[in-house]
């Protein structure tokens, strides 16, 4: 299949081979897209490294820590003088403080409050900001986000208005952006047991919750928020913009 034969994009947020965005880098390349890769810190390099160069031995991998505006700067840079244009970006991060993941949000800091946000939510506007110039064809962002956002989950906490806050900025850049044909959308994904996600408090309990009251009865697998990925980053999806797209089995439609 090569549904994105020609493009070329960037992976934000591969963290090992459960990632979320491994899932979804993988269908990308299996389409036929061209992708370069970020990491943040050496703890995380060797994984992104292993990984991207299943890819091919001239896969591009970056450090990027997606606070700091000069590496930012430094990935774009690099990639628009290897491909000279990108088509695809994928956001896959996010970051609180384990202590602003436990007990109540009430208790969250200011200082664990702005990092939240900057990390989680800002960083998708930093990003997209840097890429559009190279986005002279159009293109598709697709940041990950979760339910979180929308109701209370205990312990999610700090995160979850993040997300809100991500999913706010997903709107307002899918407009600003609309006239240059570059597409932003979000993917609200069920419970994934992926690095991040063990970091909260109770998540075990969280993936029987969604097997018991969901309706396909089940949780969501990485190569389904892979597909979902793709259809995005498609043409089929060239009408969509601005949507937060729920690949939960059905959860978020459950009232009780």
């Amino acid at each position: 299949m090569s549904t994105l034969a020609g493009k070329t994009g960037i992976v934000f947020g591969v963290a090992n081979q459960r990632s979320i965005a491994w899932a979804i880098a993988q269908a990308w390349h299996e389409a036929g897209a061209t992708l370069a890769f970020t990491y943040q810190g050496e703890r995380i390099k060797e994984n992104v490294q292993q990984l991207a160069g299943t890819f091919g031995a001239d896969t591009l991998i970056l450090p990027c820590d997606v606070t700091k505006d000069e590496e930012i700067a430094a990935v774009f840079k690099t990639a628009g003088e290897k491909y000279g244009k990108l088509h695809l970006l994928l956001h896959s991060v996010a970051y609180a403080p384990r202590e602003a993941l436990e007990g109540d949000f009430l208790s969250t800091t200011r200082e664990a409050f702005r990092q939240a946000h900057d990390v989680s939510a800002y960083s998708l506007v930093a990003l997209a900001r840097a890429a559009a110039p190279l986005m002279t064809e159009g293109g598709s962002i697709v940041a990950m986000t979760y339910y979180g956002s929308e109701k209370v989950v205990p312990r999610y906490n700090v995160m979850g208005v993040a997300k809100a806050s991500l999913e706010a900025s997903t709107r307002y850049l899918a407009y600003d952006l609309g006239p240059k044909k570059i597409r932003v959308n979000c993917i609200s994904a069920g419970p994934v047991s992926t690095l991040a996600a063990r970091g909260i408090s109770g998540f075990n309990q969280m993936l029987r919750h969604y097997e018991e009251h969901a309706p396909l009865k089940r949780n969501v697998t990485t190569r389904e928020l892979g597909a979902t990925g793709l259809f995005l980053a498609s043409d089929g999806a060239a009408a969509v913009t601005g949507q937060v797209i729920y690949v939960d089995c059905g959860y978020q439609i459950m009232g009780m």
